[in-house]
């Protein structure tokens, strides 16, 4: 029987000595997002009603992601291990009678689905359970000893007997049980082991000389993954991006090449989509229903819209937003501007801070002259206007709708509805001045070579 309110500690103190960078460990991103703030979303998804996270002295940036997520955090101001830690979380706890669930700020790929099993466990008959997981190879992992499904006790590798350490049963770090239990074995766990800490894996023991039952829950070895190296991170990173690519294609989106294409946490791929290989997928991006995103694409905090094509090689920068069935092909970049229904830039273009009406065509070469140095300025262009290639449109700016500007015009004033722009110098044709030219050149060069 699952307990009505649940409160979820995270362990978040730890240095990541290993990761051997200046960003505190659990900061660091799998899929564009903290680690952090992947537990703190399974924390809501389960409907936790406290989410308390033990932090490091000076994290301030700890602090504030956690603080964004509303969770309380506490200080741990000593190193003395994960039993120690989920003690100093108890005074945030003051008064709270339910299900108190330990996470680890960096295990990023751990479920709801799991926990919720996990949680599911406790009842009359047990009092605290554990997460377990089956390892290829368990070296360095506590290991469980069970009795059929009766926890028994959670060893540490330092501290375990050979016998001991030929099980495969590990422990992931994670356990549950009533607040009030769990607290309350806390305070008779000794650091009388090999590092001289307060192991949280010692309260199982504990629980079991106090006549109090504990069970396990298995999930997958994936799922368990702890990060403590850049390696660990980029293992973490691979199996998080396999995941999110079977979950898009399993609710209707196509990949030409999956392994190739980077997802971040908060992607929004409609089904009937098209994604080619080699895309990536920054924060903030949503791509509708029958949209197709070809090779070597760049998008991040974009919107693209139903039917639309984009790329090979396009890049979408935050801001950008492409309406039903428009066209952004290869080299064009786009940065907070909107195009309208229809709307076509198809070639080596820069859209910046602007507005393309529906059914517009932006010719090659065409950039929004959009910044001076010191401030960001405004292009529109109206509906069903043509914009000629290689035209720098100077912002501020407006092209009417169904004008036309000229190619390699450089457009400093407004141009009305149905105006032609054209700031094009005059072109003058001398007859027969190519060789001439030609000869004048090829002196010049040898007079240079002779010195």
């Amino acid at each position: 029987m699952t307990q009505s309110r649940l409160a979820v500690v995270i362990l978040a103190a730890g240095q990541g000595t290993r990761m051997k960078s200046a960003l505190p460990k659990v900061l660091h991103p799998v899929g564009g997002r903290p680690m952090l703030g992947h537990v703190l979303n399974v924390a809501a998804a389960l409907g936790a009603v406290e989410t308390v996270v033990v932090v490091a002295p000076g994290a301030s940036e700890v602090e504030a992601l956690a603080k964004a997520h509303g969770a309380t955090t506490v200080v741990q101001d000593r190193q003395l291990g994960t039993g120690h830690a989920v003690a100093t979380a108890q005074s945030a706890l003051a008064g709270f009678d339910g299900t108190l669930l330990v996470l680890f700020g960096d295990s990023p790929l751990v479920t709801a689905d799991t926990l919720s099993r996990l949680i599911a466990r406790l009842g009359k008959e047990s009092e605290i359970a554990a997460l377990g997981f089956r390892a290829e190879d368990p070296t360095g992992y506590g290991r469980m000893v069970c009795d059929g499904d009766r926890l028994l006790a959670i060893v540490e590798h330092k501290d375990a007997t050979a016998e001991e350490r030929r099980l495969d049963l590990c422990f992931a770090g994670i356990l549950a049980g009533k607040a009030e239990t769990l607290f309350g074995l806390l305070t008779r766990v000794e650091n009388h082991n090999a590092q001289g800490e307060f192991y949280l894996t010692d309260v199982i023991a504990l629980a079991r000389g106090h006549g109090l039952d504990a069970s396990v829950a298995e999930g997958s070895a994936e799922e368990m993954m702890g990060v403590n190296s850049q390696g660990q991170l980029a293992q973490a990173e691979a199996a998080y991006q396999v995941r999110r690519r079977n979950e898009l294609m399993e609710a209707g989106v196509s990949f030409a090449a999956p392994e190739t294409v980077f997802l971040s946490a908060d992607t929004v791929i409609e089904a009937g989509a098209r994604i080619g290989p080699y895309v990536v997928f920054g924060p903030g991006v949503v791509i509708r229903a029958r949209a197709e995103i070809k090779a070597f694409s760049h998008i991040e905090g974009a919107d693209v819209g139903p039917g639309a094509l984009v790329g090979p090689f396009a890049r979408l920068r935050p801001g950008a937003k492409l309406e039903e069935d428009v066209h952004v092909g290869n080299f064009v970049e786009v940065k907070n501007a909107t195009l309208e229904k229809g709307a076509k830039a198809n070639h080596l273009t820069y859209l910046g801070d602007a507005r393309i009406g529906a059914g517009a065509n932006i010719g090659a070469g065409t950039i929004t002259c959009n910044y001076d140095g010191f401030g960001k300025y405004h292009t529109d262009i109206g509906a069903g206007a043509f914009i000629g290639s290689n035209a720098a449109l100077v912002a501020p700016v407006k092209i009417g709708d169904r004008a036309i500007v000229g190619a390699g015009s450089v457009i400093t004033k407004d141009v009305d509805a149905d105006a032609l722009g054209v700031t094009r110098g005059e072109q003058k044709i001398q007859a027969g001045a190519a060789p001439r030219l030609r000869a004048a050149y090829k002196a010049r060069k040898e007079k240079t070579k002779k010195g």
